[in-house]
């Protein structure tokens, strides 16, 4: 799809900054009226790992003006085979200012924002309304929908990515021209079905291609450069070095982008829309542990997680034992059970199985033991 640039030319180019990009200036399709777009453009990126890496050291290299990064997460070691911002010397430093040192120091002309937060419902508005395009580079579908809900309400245009194993896809969706996410996705799968990065696993080099994917759809909205891939679903197979798109259409009946949408606001809670009322935060399972109330805590990971870390008074029993059921024995029908995992993947699947097995009074830990140790 043509469409007219995004942003406007900004302030002339400085002699510095007109060597720096001569080799994007050079191209005709491009020229300096698209480098004085991307100087004057605002690019919000939710996400600085896998995905978020590659696309803010790309946003910065080519000269977006003012870059945003939102993430809360600090820098682990198991990050560094993908988020390539990153080195060892970051490792238990907050991602957002991590990745601005290393985005100043690509590009000093450059201004980076730092919101160091989990985007939710109550500041996704007020962050967004201060950019132009949105990319999404996160991995979960809670904040997938919240970033579409805020976007397609500001009528901002956002790109959007997702890698696991050796699958990418890309998309950009904006309202006012196609579809948006929730055209594709009306609603969420079930928590059970999904696994993120490290349940599944991901090639590393992949979220190099897919993000390179989004970075490049987001110049050429800014520019106006060649043809948006609005209402096309870009598909890259790293096995098979393949490429494919699906067309999507705009749904007439979506509940936020529809002509006569029955959703105008943001959702109060997208963990809860995307989850299960059989979960429990981080928060209120520690208010539970200090008023000691009776429950089994169960931590449903291997052997060797368990003895990396643990929450206070959880018992081990490896999901496998719930998915031959001879765990079935070993639970109490008097007593509340919490399941916990890593990320709360594993922890639902397993609730899954007790659940269908008369352990009705039971729910899992929403997020795992990664967001019991945001605390």
């Amino acid at each position: 799809m043509k469409l007219s640039p995004l942003v406007n030319p900004g302030p002339t180019l400085s002699a510095d900054e007109l060597r720096r990009y001569s080799r994007q200036i050079v191209i005709p399709q491009f020229g300096l009226q698209g480098q004085e777009s991307l100087k004057n453009a605002k690019v919000l990126c939710i996400g600085a790992g896998g995905l978020g890496s590659p696309t803010l050291m790309y946003c910065a290299a080519a000269g977006v003006g003012t870059i945003g990064i939102v993430d809360f997460d600090s820098v682990d070691e198991s990050n560094l085979h993908r988020q390539i911002l990153f080195g060892q010397s970051d490792i238990g430093n907050l991602k957002v200012e991590a990745a601005r040192t290393k985005l100043i120091e690509t590009n000093p002309y450059v201004q980076v924002n730092t919101y160091p937060v989990r985007l939710d419902a109550s500041n996704a508005l007020q962050i967004f309304a201060e950019y132009d395009l949105i990319i999404d580079a996160t991995d979960n579908f809670a904040t997938r929908y919240l970033i579409n809900d805020a976007a397609v309400l500001l009528d901002k245009p956002y790109v959007w990515g997702s890698v696991n194993r050796f699958d990418g896809q890309a998309a950009i969706f904006w309202s006012a021209h196609g579809p948006c996410y929730r055209c594709v996705h009306p609603t969420p799968p079930a928590p059970e079905s999904v696994q993120n990065c490290a349940e599944a696993g991901v090639l590393g080099v992949l979220c190099a291609t897919v993000a390179s994917m989004q970075v490049n759809e987001a110049i050429k909205a800014i520019t106006g450069m060649g043809e948006v891939q609005v209402g096309q679903l870009i598909i890259y197979d790293a096995l098979d070095a393949g490429y494919s798109k699906i067309e999507v259409q705009k749904n007439p009946q979506c509940p936020i982008c529809s002509e006569n949408p029955t959703q105008t606001s943001l959702l109060d809670d997208y963990e809860l829309f995307c989850g299960s009322i059989n979960e429990i935060s981080a928060e209120a399972l520690q208010s539970k542990i200090e008023k000691g109330e009776d429950f089994i805590l169960i931590d449903v990971r291997e052997i060797e997680e368990f003895e990396q870390s643990r929450i206070p008074g959880s018992k081990l029993i490896p999901k496998s034992f719930f998915l031959d059921l001879t765990v079935l024995t070993e639970l109490p029908h008097d007593k509340e059970i919490i399941l916990h995992c890593r990320s709360g993947i594993r922890s639902a699947q397993c609730l899954e199985v007790i659940q269908r097995n008369g352990f009705t009074n039971s729910r899992h830990l929403r997020g795992g033991i990664l967001a019991w140790e945001k605390l």
